[in-house]
């Protein structure tokens, strides 16, 4: 319990002094975080109403393949992704490994799956019905997509919320692939596992209590936007 307080405490000393360090490290959170579920919504979306929405051959599998990178452990993306980024790998004269852009390459492989998942879901919920209504008004394709939309938008926005909290969660791909470099890398995770192991548990629990304000004020707001009544 001490230890809780004095993380509170820690907390509360290190936003009102200004601690650049961990400005920078909030800053990076949010950058890496934010892209990359950014990324995986303008990605993901599309393709989860197309498997929602289309028959095609193969479909099965492709659920089955997309099932089974929801769950995928984020260390496996990490080795995926270093194995890729290495210096001797495919893509290795990029130079990207150790660098933000590896985490969000990281960020994406383990969020996407969730948002093509969830919303391809949502959209084979739809009742049959309703779409031959909609075909029936002589809807055109435009038309039919935006009124799907709103009829899914609960269920896709709680597919990003569910995605960013994967991302903001994540630990193991962002140590592998970023290699918590101070001022570069570091993220309020990987700073967590960091001080952890160095035995600051009073700034282990100060970051975390950061780390969760960040996650309840983008929640909040995506909440808002979900439950936000269509203005009539």
């Amino acid at each position: 319990m001490d230890l809780f307080i004095e993380g509170i405490k820690k907390a509360i000393e290190m936003i009102i002094s200004g601690d650049r360090e961990i400005f920078e490290i909030t800053f990076t959170t949010l950058k890496v975080c934010l892209t990359a579920i950014f990324i995986s919504t303008i990605v993901g979306v599309p393709l989860g109403v197309l498997i929602g929405l289309k028959s095609f051959r193969g479909k099965k599998i492709v659920l089955v393949l997309v099932n089974i990178g929801m769950g995928l452990p984020p260390v496996v993306a990490g080795l995926y992704i270093t194995m890729l980024l290495w210096r001797s790998g495919p893509l290795g004269h990029f130079g990207l490994l150790y660098t933000t852009h590896a985490i969000i390459t990281a960020q994406i492989l383990v969020s996407l799956p969730i948002i093509i998942g969830l919303t391809s879901a949502a959209f084979q919920q739809i009742d049959h019905k309703m779409l031959l209504q909609i075909k029936a008004l002589g809807a055109t394709n435009f038309q039919r997509l935006v009124l799907l939309l709103r009829e899914t938008k609960f269920a896709m926005m709680a597919a990003i919320m569910a995605g960013f909290g994967r991302v903001l969660a994540e630990v193991g791909a962002a140590m592998m692939v970023g290699g918590n470099i101070k001022g570069d890398t570091r993220i309020l995770t990987t700073s967590m596992v960091m001080e952890v192991s160095k035995g600051n548990f009073d700034i282990a629990i100060a970051l975390s209590f950061i780390l969760m304000t960040l996650a309840f004020i983008v929640t909040f707001i995506l909440t808002s936007l979900q439950q936000r009544k269509p203005q009539l």
